[in-house]
Parts: structure tokens; sequence; C-alpha cells
């Protein structure tokens, strides 16, 4: 009989995290049975385009879970955050539970309601991957879970995001590319003040934005207050967008905290350069001045994203570097080791 796990998330939308599950899960086809479950939502049509089992929740409850619980009768709860973990520890006696954080959360950095509930479940837990050091090392209460802890970097799978955008047979020509959630954590409100600025200077630069989000609404009328609308294509989620961040001149990331971000990555994969501020994770991902600029000023940022746009000899000397980057740091082999290892090894108790 094949372990079974089930991967329990929060959110009912395509980002990250649930990126990174959708790779874990085709990582262990025909090994484990995996299934994905979380809210009802847009999730369902990208599982379904991926070919992965999902179990659909009107709401992320204990009661729901314990009903899916009873069905799918799972050995193991993946839990792919805070909220996730805390309801799925309470079936602890059941299966085991592996809490699973894929930011540098800041509310995860003080002392607060979110951080005591997370250390008290954490006793239910087999393990915690994190998806950075720093991630690990802020937890405001670190010491309760270190010895049941390790650093988890995301990785993707090359060859799928170039076969992606291979398939897209349109054609696009951008100079910068945003590619993520519209939220708090991207901060969009600083990326469309920096996009204004490029646009002082650069009046035909051409710019999409790829996702959706909370601020959706708030972006396209602060981009309509700074009468840059003829600059910036609002393309929403989009299932494939590999082909439009290939054609990219240049990635801008304004996030206040990450994790290792998919988009990133995938940006790096496809050899496209990477200006972003200097946050967590992606300091470790891109080497400065190399494959890419961490920067903190917006003027400094805007100076540079012209820069990279209209110099084809350094966006070519940025790309063969990013390449290289992502091959040295993209280990799967590795990544799906330290997952095999976890879920088949015994329990870790404090």
């Amino acid at each position: 009989m094949k372990k079974k796990v089930l991967h329990l998330l929060s959110s009912e939308k395509f980002s990250g995290a649930e990126n990174v599950v959708c790779q874990i899960i085709k990582i262990f086809k025909d090994e484990i049975e995996m299934a994905y479950c979380s809210p009802k939502g847009n999730i369902e049509a990208t599982l379904k385009n991926e070919n992965i089992e999902y179990i659909g929740l009107e709401k992320l409850n204990y009661k729901n879970l314990k009903e899916i619980i009873e069905k799918y009768k799972p050995d193991i709860i993946h839990a792919h955050d805070v909220k996730a973990s805390v309801i799925a520890s309470r079936f602890s006696n059941r299966c085991e539970i592996i809490s699973h954080i894929h930011a540098n959360h800041n509310s995860m950095n003080c002392f607060n309601l979110k951080t005591i509930i997370y250390a008290i479940c954490s006793y239910k837990y087999k393990h915690i991957f994190w998806v950075s050091k720093s991630a690990l090392e802020q937890y405001k209460f670190k010491k309760i879970i270190e010895k049941k802890s390790t650093v988890l970097y995301n990785v993707i799978n090359k060859q799928n995001i170039i076969e992606k955008a291979n398939k897209d047979n349109n054609t696009y020509c951008y100079d910068i590319i945003y590619l993520g959630r519209l939220t708090y954590q991207k901060n969009p409100e600083r990326l469309v003040e920096i996009i204004k600025k490029v646009c002082n200077i650069e009046k035909d630069i051409k710019v999409c934005i790829v996702g959706t989000g909370d601020l959706e609404e708030k972006i396209r009328e602060i981009i309509k207050e700074k009468n840059i609308e003829k600059n910036i294509d609002m393309l929403g989620f989009i299932n494939n967008p590999a082909k439009i961040l290939q054609s990219s001149k240049v990635m801008l990331m304004t996030s206040r905290y990450e994790g290792t971000p998919m988009c990133a990555l995938e940006a790096m994969a496809l050899g496209v350069p990477i200006v972003s501020t200097s946050t967590d994770g992606l300091i470790e991902l891109i080497d400065n001045q190399k494959t890419g600029y961490i920067l903190d000023n917006d003027r400094d940022i805007v100076q540079t994203l012209i820069k990279i746009s209209k110099d084809s000899e350094l966006r070519n000397m940025l790309s063969i570097n990013s390449k290289k980057k992502f091959d040295e740091w993209n280990d799967i082999n590795n990544y799906k080791k330290v997952l095999n290892e976890t879920y088949n090894k015994g329990e870790i108790w404090i």
C-alpha cells in the first residue's frame, strides 16, 4: 500500500505556496499517493489542468477537515501555512502532521496570539519545514521548535517551465514584468510608484502586471491616477505566464517579506534578470550586479531598470549568470530526498 499524504492549505487561490505543493505532488507521482485539499475557489481549475487530485472544502475548519480525514484516511497531513497547521494539529492522534512555513511573515517574528498558538501546536508536529534560514531564525519561539525544524529551499522543474513557455504561441514584448499576488506582502503600491518614475524618464516603457489579489482594484485606481495606463497591461491571473516572463527584459519585485519566491526561480530558469528590494529569500537567490540587483532606494531601482531594458549586453550577461546560478541552486533530487526521509521516518518529539 502506498503512503497517503494530504496537502492542506487555507488559500483557495494559486500562488507561491500553492505552486510548491503542485511541485511536490509531481515529484512523488507514482510513488506516494497525494491529494491537494483547500477551500474551494480558483485553485480548482489550475489543479485540474495539472491533473492533480483535488479535495475541496466549503471552509477550512475542524468539522470539514474531520470529514475529509475519515474519507481519505491520510497517513500524513502536510500543512502549508500557519492556519492549516494549527487546525491539522488537532488530528495528530489519527495521522502524522508536517508543518511547512513558506514565507518569513512579519507576524511570526513577534510576541502575539498567532506565534503563541503555533508554538503550542508545534508539539503535535512530526516535523516543520521553513522556506529560508531567516524564517526559522526570526520565529519568536525558535528555541521551542528548532530541534524538529529543517530549512528547505523551494525548487522548480526547469524543463517543465521551458515546456510551458514553448506551448504558448503568442508573441509578447515587455520591458518590465511583475508576476505575483497583489497583496500587502508584495507591496504593489511601491511597485507602481517605481514604474511611474521609470515612465517619467522613458515615456514608451512597456510593463505587464500578472496576478490578482485583494489590492487589485486599488492598484488599478493608482495606475489611473498616475496616468500610466498606456504603459501598463494588467493581465490578471494567467494559468501559464511562462512565455510572457521569458519575453520580458527584467522582473521587478518590491516585496516586504518573502521565502524562496517561485516566480523568482522561474525567472532565473528562463534567464530573466531580477531587480528586487533587499528581501528575505531574494538576498540569497540574487548575486548583486551579477545575476540581478538588490536595491533599496527607489531612485537606484529606477535607473537600474532603465539600464537593463536598454543595454542588451548587460542583459545578456545577467541572463547567462542567472541560468547558471539557478542550475547551482535548484537541486530537485536533494529536495525530494529530504521530503522522502521526513515522510518515512519515525515521529520526532521535543
